[in-house]
């Protein structure tokens, strides 16, 4: 069933995790650098504290549960995850075919993210999608806080023109989903590798295939 009636005004989509495909080898550095600073932990646990924050809080997260992280330990491992996405990142299937359905609708898109610019730098080149997003790829380094607060949806809508009641967000966290509740958003839980259950009392709509959510957003299929 499409959103509403009408069509958005605005898509935001988070970045990581829905239109780049970086999240399990992000997640997988993370485990191994972690298990290497005496806090072994499986991928799904790991996917569960981190997903949706931001480095330094999974830093500070790790420090807290006895590893024994140095203050400069998220420039270290942003850069083991910068060089290993300029190497092998992929697109999320299907982004490609969602954004042609909203250019050929003249509905504008961003990117809100948690993640720095240099990364989304990265991860958007390599994946053929920087010149797409040009000129709207918004990251909490732009903005007082990140996600769960609301500022950098508001941003991404403020610096569009779009009132946030008639933006929808596209996100794969609980974190982004409630920054996007916070804004006054609409918000689509993208649960392809995200369990649909961390999007209860969030959302009610969620999909796990990007081919699925044109028909969400109302889109027509030509």
């Amino acid at each position: 069933m499409p959103l509403s009636e009408r069509l958005p005004k605005m898509v935001i989509f988070d970045c990581d995790g829905v239109v780049v495909d970086s999240e399990p080898l992000t997640l997988r550095l993370i485990r191994d650098d972690l298990a290497e600073r005496g806090l072994p932990l499986e991928l799904p646990k790991i996917a569960d504290l981190f997903v949706g924050g931001t480095i330094a809080g999974a830093g500070a997260q790790a420090r807290a549960m006895g590893a024994a992280i140095p203050e400069n330990w998220a420039d270290q491992i942003y850069e083991k995850v910068f060089a290993a996405l300029a190497r092998s990142v992929e697109p999320i299937p299907g982004i490609g075919a969602v954004l042609d359905h909203l250019d050929h609708q003249s509905i504008p898109y961003a990117i809100g993210s948690n993640g720095p610019h240099r990364k989304m730098e990265i991860t958007l080149a390599r994946c053929g999608l920087a010149a797409r997003f040009a000129g709207r790829i918004y990251s909490r380094e732009d903005v007082a806080a990140p996600k769960p607060a609301p500022d950098v949806y508001l941003l991404a809508a403020s610096q569009a023109g779009v009132v946030p009641k008639d933006c929808v967000v596209i996100e794969d966290s609980a974190t982004g989903a409630q920054a996007a509740v916070a804004a006054g958003m609409a918000v689509i839980g993208f649960a392809r590798e995200t369990p649909p259950a961390k999007f209860a009392g969030l959302t009610e709509l969620v999909f796990d295939d990007m081919a699925q959510l044109p028909a969400l957003l109302g889109l027509s299929a030509e």
